[in-house]
């Protein structure tokens, strides 16, 4: 199993080579590390780590962040997984002006709710994609037109497929 996670300003990969109990192997980035983790009490974790102990306190600011805090330092911690990386690629598509609406991942379109030629505003949902069970409203950044609906309802798409282009 593998995550990322955003250290501060720092983002590494994380994968975990092998559990078993509170022993855990783990690569970060290009080294790998032995570690003895228990948890002592909710959200306060024992650390040991080639003989060194380290006390770990992570307390939840949002969703998959952290504030984690050792005896002489804090760090803002994220959990970068599939569904954040999904949450992030939609809210950077949303921002960019664009000339077509896309969804990352693959999945199922279950309402159109445009025609071509139609003129729409800006924040107006355009198309609703079903991906990873739950279902997606794609809305338009800016003031446009619609060009072109390259899909129909019911369809399956791939992830980065344009759907309606814009003129």
């Amino acid at each position: 199993m593998s995550y990322e996670i955003r250290l501060d300003d720092n983002q590494e990969k994380i994968e975990i080579l092998n559990k078993e109990n509170n022993l855990i192997e783990v690569a970060i980035g290009d080294r790998n590390y032995k570690l003895d983790i228990v948890e002592v009490e909710k959200g306060v974790y024992s650390v040991l780590l080639d003989g060194i102990s380290f006390n770990v306190e992570l307390i939840p600011v949002e969703n998959k962040k952290y504030r984690a805090d050792t005896l002489y330092n804090s760090f803002d911690v994220e959990i970068i997984d599939a569904e954040t990386k999904y949450i992030m690629s939609r809210r950077s598509s949303e921002e960019e002006d664009q000339s077509f609406i896309s969804t990352p991942m693959p999945g199922k379109v279950v309402r159109i709710l445009v025609e071509e030629g139609q003129e729409v505003k800006a924040g107006e949902t355009l198309i609703v994609v079903s991906a990873m069970k739950m279902e997606s409203e794609y809305k338009v950044s800016n003031d446009k037109t619609v060009k072109q609906i390259l899909v129909k309802e019911g369809e399956n798409i791939d992830g980065n497929q344009p759907l309606i282009t814009f003129e």
